[in-house]
């Protein structure tokens, strides 16, 4: 695989094993994604001070008002996209800690990924890069997408969408498919939307929780909702 190599000795790579085998247990089946999250070194996407916690199965804070989701919510949102579109040029919208940049460069994407919070933004910056890690990074509003980057095969959003974003919707290729959690503030339905030419398919599936997608298409202009 490409990306971050395991260590096989230490380096919380026992911690590793037993949050993969958790993941099965919730369901995850797809070797690929188990063997992402096997090599991804978690730990090193949080704060010091709680890496002894990296591998449990929760959100933790990664500071200005945002998580790093839940190893399973991860892998999950994950298995959606590498089940239906397997290769090629990935947007994530939300970089947060860059965990999950990682994981899909692990896989073999070409990762493109997008941060509003500048304090966010360098400091998963200094993580992919000490890792080495050929993820394209961008400062912005997420929610316009990276136009001169597109057509993308996968987008994945990591944050709750109050709608479709119909924006990101047109830098699909021609059967890409965007994986977004959309519904309001507490609870969100995770949605897959492929593009079929000038038509999309739907498919939604569980509920999850996020933080708010913020941006000239996400709540931000939606102030009546909030």
């Amino acid at each position: 695989m490409r990306g971050i190599k395991m260590q096989q000795n230490g380096d919380m790579a026992r911690e590793r094993r037993e949050m993969v085998e958790q993941l099965k247990l919730y369901g995850i089946r797809s070797p690929r994604v188990l063997d992402a999250f096997l090599t991804v070194r978690r730990h090193l996407f949080v704060d010091e001070g709680s890496r002894a916690f990296a591998y449990s199965d929760g959100a933790m804070p990664i500071g200005f008002g945002q998580t790093i989701s839940q190893p399973y919510t991860v892998a999950y949102m994950t298995s959606l996209l590498v089940e239906r579109s397997p290769s090629g040029k990935v947007l994530e919208i939300g970089t947060g800690s860059g965990y999950q940049a990682a994981i899909l460069d692990a896989l073999g994407y070409r990762v493109f990924t997008i941060e509003r919070i500048a304090g966010l933004y360098e400091m998963a910056g200094r993580v992919l890069n000490a890792l080495e890690l050929p993820v394209q990074r961008r400062l912005g509003d997420g929610t316009l997408g990276w136009p001169e980057e597109a057509p993308f095969d996968g987008i994945i959003v990591t944050a709750a969408a109050p709608h479709e974003p119909r924006t990101l919707m047109n830098q699909l290729a021609d059967g890409g498919v965007l994986v977004v959690p959309v519904g309001d503030m507490v609870s969100q339905q995770m949605t897959v939307i492929r593009c079929r030419g000038e038509r999309f398919e739907h498919e939604q599936f569980h509920n999850f929780a996020f933080v708010p997608l913020c941006g000239r298409e996400g709540w931000e202009s939606n102030n009546d909702n909030e």
